[in-house]
């Protein structure tokens, strides 16, 4: 199976419970992988990306899909929201179909999940590149605080989301392709909130609630979806 928002940064420096992540020096490459539990090609994917969640120059971001639920076994951590993100993949890129597993770096290349040494290329290359954005994200208490800036101007609206996951859990499968066996997911998407849109004319300041214990991503990308600009993790 296969609101717009420019405000001026102030400086926010070291309050007490403060944590800090994703300096001018380090933009990790953001992979995106679509996964089913009713799909049985799905399994050496999901493993790899159990691998990648293990990096700190990798964001690894588990999304399950929902359309092959209807062959014996709804997927628990199915949203139909990330079958959506999916299928505007594919039409910014002009393709007709989706399939699982797909992998999606950056925003901007796309191959089957369970290729790794095109992934590994891949993962190198957007890590060679350099960062048009510079993102510092940093969290005290349930707020979390997020400052950017453009190092060249942006071509391209972008848009600022907020992305908590799971780090792991087992599941066993009753049903459908993968029946009777127990499988380990990764970085498990939990919620995907597009919280602001920023022109890059001037620096970005926000501050937003971050309530629970998950980790926290925030990602800055062009709107289509497509290339992801910049991109930070709170563990």
């Amino acid at each position: 199976m296969r609101r717009i928002i420019s405000a001026a940064a102030g400086l926010w420096l070291g309050l007490v419970g403060t944590v800090l992540a994703q300096s001018a020096g380090d933009n990790p490459v953001v992979v995106e992988l679509y996964t089913s539990q009713g799909c049985s090609s799905c399994p050496p994917a999901d493993k790899i990306l159990g691998e990648l969640a293990a990096r700190d120059d990798v964001i690894a971001l588990g999304l399950h899909v929902d359309y092959w639920d209807y062959i014996g076994w709804k997927d628990i951590f199915a949203n139909r929201q990330y079958s959506d993100r999916q299928r505007a993949y594919a039409l910014h890129a002009g393709a007709r179909t989706v399939y699982t597993p797909q992998m999606i770096v950056a925003g901007m290349d796309h191959l089957v999940g369970s290729r790794p040494a095109e992934l590994d290329q891949l993962i190198r290359r957007h890590t060679a590149r350099k960062g048009v954005v510079k993102l510092d994200i940093g969290r005290t208490g349930n707020r979390l605080k997020v400052r950017a800036r453009t190092v060249t101007p942006l071509s391209r609206k972008a848009v600022v989301q907020v992305v908590r996951y799971l780090p792991e859990r087992k599941v066993e499968i009753g049903r459908g392709e993968n029946a009777g066996r127990t499988l380990t997911y990764s970085n498990i998407v939990t919620d995907w909130t597009r919280v602001a849109e920023w022109d890059g004319k001037s620096d970005l300041s926000l501050d937003l609630s971050a309530s629970g214990s998950e980790p926290v991503v925030v990602i800055i990308q062009e709107d289509g979806p497509g290339p992801v600009l910049a991109a930070g993790r709170l563990r």
